[in-house]
Protein backbone atom coordinates (compact mmCIF):
# COMPACT_ATOMS: atom_id res chain seq x y z
CA UNK A 1 0.00 0.00 0.00
CA UNK A 2 1.28 3.55 -1.06
CA UNK A 3 1.19 6.65 0.79
CA UNK A 4 -1.97 7.97 -0.92
CA UNK A 5 -3.93 4.25 -0.30
CA UNK A 6 -2.80 4.94 3.45
CA UNK A 7 -4.06 8.43 3.64
CA UNK A 8 -7.13 7.64 2.10
CA UNK A 9 -8.25 5.16 4.92
CA UNK A 10 -7.34 7.60 7.71
CA UNK A 11 -10.08 9.74 9.81
CA UNK A 12 -9.96 13.13 10.65
CA UNK A 13 -8.44 14.16 14.12
CA UNK A 14 -7.84 17.84 16.92
CA UNK A 15 -5.79 19.90 21.93
CA UNK A 16 -3.28 19.40 24.00
CA UNK A 17 -0.24 22.33 24.97
CA UNK A 18 2.12 23.29 22.67
CA UNK A 19 5.68 22.34 23.16
CA UNK A 20 7.39 25.30 25.38
CA UNK A 21 9.73 26.35 23.07
CA UNK A 22 8.10 26.55 19.66
CA UNK A 23 6.10 30.17 18.73
CA UNK A 24 4.01 31.39 16.00
CA UNK A 25 4.13 32.86 12.74
CA UNK A 26 1.30 33.74 11.04
CA UNK A 27 0.42 32.12 7.83
CA UNK A 28 -3.23 32.48 6.01
CA UNK A 29 -3.73 28.83 5.93
CA UNK A 30 -4.66 28.43 9.14
CA UNK A 31 -3.51 31.14 11.70
CA UNK A 32 -0.16 30.44 12.33
CA UNK A 33 2.96 27.76 11.52
CA UNK A 34 5.13 26.53 14.37
CA UNK A 35 8.56 27.57 14.26
CA UNK A 36 11.89 27.21 16.33
CA UNK A 37 15.07 29.74 16.45
CA UNK A 38 18.23 28.99 15.21
CA UNK A 39 20.29 28.78 18.60
CA UNK A 40 22.99 31.02 17.27
CA UNK A 41 21.27 33.66 16.20
CA UNK A 42 17.63 33.86 17.22
CA UNK A 43 16.06 33.58 13.64
CA UNK A 44 12.82 31.48 13.93
CA UNK A 45 12.59 28.61 10.98
CA UNK A 46 9.02 26.65 10.44
CA UNK A 47 9.27 23.02 12.32
CA UNK A 48 8.20 21.66 8.25
CA UNK A 49 10.69 21.96 5.58
CA UNK A 50 11.22 20.31 2.62
CA UNK A 51 14.09 17.46 1.02
CA UNK A 52 14.68 16.83 -2.18
CA UNK A 53 16.71 13.72 -2.60
CA UNK A 54 15.09 11.32 -5.16
CA UNK A 55 11.98 14.00 -5.63
CA UNK A 56 13.96 17.10 -7.25
CA UNK A 57 16.07 14.62 -9.53
CA UNK A 58 13.89 15.43 -13.16
CA UNK A 59 14.71 16.50 -16.00
CA UNK A 60 14.49 19.93 -17.72
CA UNK A 61 11.49 19.61 -19.20
CA UNK A 62 8.26 21.88 -17.86
CA UNK A 63 6.40 18.44 -18.19
CA UNK A 64 9.19 16.99 -15.91
CA UNK A 65 9.17 19.71 -13.39
CA UNK A 66 4.90 21.15 -13.41
CA UNK A 67 4.39 19.05 -10.49
CA UNK A 68 7.02 20.05 -8.47
CA UNK A 69 6.85 23.61 -9.40
CA UNK A 70 3.17 23.12 -7.61
CA UNK A 71 4.88 21.50 -4.27
CA UNK A 72 7.00 24.92 -4.24
CA UNK A 73 4.09 26.87 -4.22
CA UNK A 74 1.99 25.04 -1.68
CA UNK A 75 4.99 24.71 0.43
CA UNK A 76 5.62 28.29 0.39
CA UNK A 77 2.40 28.91 0.80
CA UNK A 78 1.73 27.08 3.70
CA UNK A 79 4.61 28.68 5.44
CA UNK A 80 7.40 26.93 4.26
CA UNK A 81 11.36 28.12 3.89
CA UNK A 82 13.69 25.09 4.72
CA UNK A 83 14.75 23.84 1.42
CA UNK A 84 17.39 21.10 1.20
CA UNK A 85 19.43 19.73 -0.95
CA UNK A 86 22.61 18.52 -2.49
CA UNK A 87 25.20 18.00 -5.04
CA UNK A 88 24.67 14.49 -4.74
CA UNK A 89 20.91 14.35 -5.33
CA UNK A 90 21.45 14.41 -9.44
CA UNK A 91 19.73 17.55 -10.71
CA UNK A 92 18.07 18.46 -7.71
CA UNK A 93 19.66 21.82 -7.02
CA UNK A 94 19.76 22.84 -10.56
CA UNK A 95 15.88 21.78 -10.45
CA UNK A 96 15.18 23.83 -6.96
CA UNK A 97 17.34 26.86 -8.67
CA UNK A 98 15.32 26.72 -11.91
CA UNK A 99 12.44 26.69 -9.97
CA UNK A 100 12.33 28.79 -6.96
CA UNK A 101 13.64 31.62 -9.02
CA UNK A 102 9.95 31.90 -10.47
CA UNK A 103 8.76 32.08 -6.75
CA UNK A 104 8.37 35.55 -6.19
CA UNK A 105 8.92 34.70 -2.22
CA UNK A 106 12.46 33.69 -3.11
CA UNK A 107 13.92 36.01 -0.88
CA UNK A 108 11.78 34.59 2.32
CA UNK A 109 13.11 31.03 1.32
CA UNK A 110 16.02 29.04 3.20
CA UNK A 111 18.18 27.59 0.95
CA UNK A 112 20.17 24.45 2.49
CA UNK A 113 22.82 22.34 0.70
CA UNK A 114 25.90 20.37 1.27
CA UNK A 115 29.73 19.89 0.46
CA UNK A 116 30.82 15.89 -0.02
CA UNK A 117 34.36 15.20 -1.22
CA UNK A 118 37.90 15.27 -0.17
CA UNK A 119 40.60 18.60 -0.33
CA UNK A 120 39.88 22.00 0.61
CA UNK A 121 40.21 22.80 -3.46
CA UNK A 122 37.47 20.49 -4.75
CA UNK A 123 35.01 21.29 -2.05
CA UNK A 124 35.09 24.86 -3.03
CA UNK A 125 34.86 24.04 -6.73
CA UNK A 126 31.84 21.91 -5.44
CA UNK A 127 30.39 24.56 -3.39
CA UNK A 128 30.42 27.22 -5.74
CA UNK A 129 28.63 24.75 -8.71
CA UNK A 130 25.85 24.62 -6.06
CA UNK A 131 25.71 28.21 -5.47
CA UNK A 132 25.54 28.49 -9.46
CA UNK A 133 22.96 25.81 -9.88
CA UNK A 134 20.81 26.96 -7.12
CA UNK A 135 21.60 30.56 -7.93
CA UNK A 136 21.95 32.33 -5.14
CA UNK A 137 24.62 34.47 -4.14
CA UNK A 138 25.20 33.13 -0.62
CA UNK A 139 23.70 29.76 0.73
CA UNK A 140 21.60 30.26 3.96
CA UNK A 141 23.34 26.95 5.33
CA UNK A 142 26.27 25.71 4.02
CA UNK A 143 26.44 21.59 5.62
CA UNK A 144 29.38 19.03 5.34
CA UNK A 145 28.12 16.20 4.24
CA UNK A 146 28.53 12.52 5.99
CA UNK A 147 31.35 14.09 7.57
CA UNK A 148 33.37 13.53 4.56
CA UNK A 149 37.15 15.69 5.06
CA UNK A 150 35.23 17.53 7.84
CA UNK A 151 38.29 19.97 9.42
CA UNK A 152 39.01 20.54 6.30
CA UNK A 153 35.70 22.15 4.86
CA UNK A 154 34.70 23.76 8.70
CA UNK A 155 37.97 25.38 7.95
CA UNK A 156 37.00 27.08 4.68
CA UNK A 157 33.89 27.88 5.67
CA UNK A 158 34.40 29.43 8.39
CA UNK A 159 36.38 31.89 6.13
CA UNK A 160 33.10 32.13 3.77
CA UNK A 161 30.83 33.09 6.97
CA UNK A 162 32.68 35.94 7.43
CA UNK A 163 33.23 36.83 3.88
CA UNK A 164 28.97 36.62 3.57
CA UNK A 165 29.51 33.36 1.24
CA UNK A 166 27.55 31.47 3.99
CA UNK A 167 24.95 32.73 6.56
CA UNK A 168 25.60 29.59 8.65
CA UNK A 169 27.65 26.71 8.63
CA UNK A 170 26.81 22.76 9.62
CA UNK A 171 27.36 19.31 9.42
CA UNK A 172 25.18 16.05 8.79
CA UNK A 173 24.98 12.20 8.46
CA UNK A 174 22.00 10.15 7.87
CA UNK A 175 23.14 6.80 9.95
CA UNK A 176 22.33 5.90 13.64
CA UNK A 177 26.21 5.02 14.03
CA UNK A 178 26.60 8.58 12.30
CA UNK A 179 24.92 10.43 15.88
CA UNK A 180 28.27 10.16 17.82
CA UNK A 181 30.12 10.84 15.29
CA UNK A 182 28.54 14.34 14.67
CA UNK A 183 28.10 14.59 18.51
CA UNK A 184 32.72 14.10 18.53
CA UNK A 185 32.41 16.79 15.97
CA UNK A 186 30.48 19.68 17.82
CA UNK A 187 32.16 19.08 20.50
CA UNK A 188 35.39 20.67 19.40
CA UNK A 189 33.99 22.81 16.12
CA UNK A 190 31.81 25.42 16.31
CA UNK A 191 28.74 25.29 13.72
CA UNK A 192 25.78 26.62 13.43
CA UNK A 193 23.59 23.28 13.21
CA UNK A 194 23.78 19.45 12.66
CA UNK A 195 21.44 17.12 10.31
CA UNK A 196 20.98 13.77 11.33
CA UNK A 197 18.11 11.04 10.86
CA UNK A 198 15.55 11.20 13.35
CA UNK A 199 12.14 9.30 13.49
CA UNK A 200 9.87 7.41 15.70
CA UNK A 201 11.95 4.60 14.01
CA UNK A 202 15.26 6.03 14.05
CA UNK A 203 15.87 7.48 17.59
CA UNK A 204 19.56 6.64 18.37
CA UNK A 205 19.75 10.68 18.72
CA UNK A 206 18.26 10.84 21.40
CA UNK A 207 20.87 9.25 23.61
CA UNK A 208 23.31 11.74 23.44
CA UNK A 209 23.56 14.41 20.23
CA UNK A 210 20.41 15.93 21.03
CA UNK A 211 20.80 16.76 24.20
CA UNK A 212 24.34 18.10 23.25
CA UNK A 213 23.42 19.83 20.63
CA UNK A 214 20.79 21.71 23.05
CA UNK A 215 23.65 22.41 25.23
CA UNK A 216 25.85 23.95 22.92
CA UNK A 217 23.22 26.12 21.02
CA UNK A 218 22.99 24.12 17.88
CA UNK A 219 20.01 24.11 15.41
CA UNK A 220 19.17 20.43 14.77
CA UNK A 221 17.44 19.42 11.38
CA UNK A 222 15.84 15.90 11.23
CA UNK A 223 16.38 13.76 8.14
CA UNK A 224 14.02 10.75 7.00
CA UNK A 225 11.52 11.51 9.43
CA UNK A 226 9.51 8.72 8.07
CA UNK A 227 12.77 6.05 8.04
CA UNK A 228 12.78 6.32 4.41
CA UNK A 229 9.31 5.67 3.92
CA UNK A 230 9.41 2.24 5.98
CA UNK A 231 6.57 3.70 8.70
CA UNK A 232 4.13 4.43 5.46
CA UNK A 233 4.17 0.38 4.72
CA UNK A 234 3.67 0.08 8.92
CA UNK A 235 0.87 1.96 9.30
CA UNK A 236 -0.66 1.41 6.06
CA UNK A 237 -4.07 0.51 6.18
CA UNK A 238 -4.60 0.60 10.05
CA UNK A 239 -6.68 3.19 12.26
CA UNK A 240 -5.03 6.10 13.66
CA UNK A 241 -5.50 6.01 17.83
CA UNK A 242 -8.81 7.82 18.72
CA UNK A 243 -6.44 10.04 21.28
CA UNK A 244 -5.21 11.44 18.15
CA UNK A 245 -7.42 13.99 17.97
CA UNK A 246 -5.85 15.86 20.95
CA UNK A 247 -3.11 17.08 19.10
CA UNK A 248 -5.12 17.95 15.91
CA UNK A 249 -3.57 15.53 13.66
CA UNK A 250 -5.39 14.17 10.19
CA UNK A 251 -2.87 11.38 9.14
CA UNK A 252 -0.28 9.60 9.76
CA UNK A 253 2.15 11.55 8.38
CA UNK A 254 1.02 14.11 10.51
CA UNK A 255 1.19 11.87 13.64
CA UNK A 256 5.22 11.08 12.79
CA UNK A 257 6.34 14.63 11.52
CA UNK A 258 4.76 16.16 14.99
CA UNK A 259 6.53 13.11 17.28
CA UNK A 260 9.83 14.48 15.38
CA UNK A 261 9.31 18.17 15.63
CA UNK A 262 7.80 17.96 19.22
CA UNK A 263 11.36 17.58 20.65
CA UNK A 264 12.84 20.39 22.54
CA UNK A 265 16.08 19.90 20.01
CA UNK A 266 14.88 19.35 16.86
CA UNK A 267 14.26 23.00 14.91
CA UNK A 268 13.01 21.66 11.77
CA UNK A 269 11.93 18.12 9.67
CA UNK A 270 12.53 18.02 6.11
CA UNK A 271 10.59 15.64 4.37
CA UNK A 272 10.75 14.83 0.75
CA UNK A 273 7.73 14.73 -1.50
CA UNK A 274 7.33 15.33 -5.15
CA UNK A 275 3.67 15.39 -4.74
CA UNK A 276 1.24 18.53 -3.97
CA UNK A 277 -1.16 16.47 -1.78
CA UNK A 278 1.56 15.24 0.37
CA UNK A 279 3.58 18.52 0.34
CA UNK A 280 -0.01 19.93 2.13
CA UNK A 281 -0.62 17.33 3.99
CA UNK A 282 2.91 17.32 5.88
CA UNK A 283 2.85 21.31 5.98
CA UNK A 284 -0.25 20.80 8.10
CA UNK A 285 2.14 19.04 11.55
CA UNK A 286 3.57 22.30 11.66
CA UNK A 287 0.37 23.95 12.51
CA UNK A 288 -1.56 23.53 16.00
CA UNK A 289 -0.72 21.52 19.21
CA UNK A 290 2.51 19.47 20.05
CA UNK A 291 2.27 16.06 21.75
CA UNK A 292 3.82 16.64 25.36
CA UNK A 293 6.38 13.99 26.43
CA UNK A 294 3.91 11.46 27.71
CA UNK A 295 1.49 11.50 24.39
CA UNK A 296 5.42 11.09 22.60
CA UNK A 297 5.50 7.86 23.82
CA UNK A 298 1.91 6.96 23.15
CA UNK A 299 2.82 7.27 19.64
CA UNK A 300 6.03 5.52 19.28
CA UNK A 301 4.47 2.67 21.47
CA UNK A 302 1.52 2.42 19.16
CA UNK A 303 3.33 2.52 16.15
CA UNK A 304 5.75 -0.11 17.18
CA UNK A 305 3.30 -2.61 18.33
CA UNK A 306 1.31 -2.59 14.29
Amino acid sequence: MNRREALARIGTIAVLPASTRICAQVNPASGAILTRPIPSSGEALPVIGLGTWQTFDVGASALDRAALEAVLEAFETMGGRVIDSSPMYGRSEEVVGDLTAKLAAKARLFIATKVWTSGRDAGIRQMEDSMRKLRVKAVDLMQVHNLLDVDTHLDTLERWKRDGHVRYVGVTHYTASGAEEVARVIERRKVDSVQINYSVAERAAEKRLLPLARDRGVAVIANRPFAGGEMFRKVGGKAMPPWAREIDCESWAQLMLKFVVSHPAITCAIPASAKVEHTRDNMKAGYGPMPDAKMREAIAAEIARL
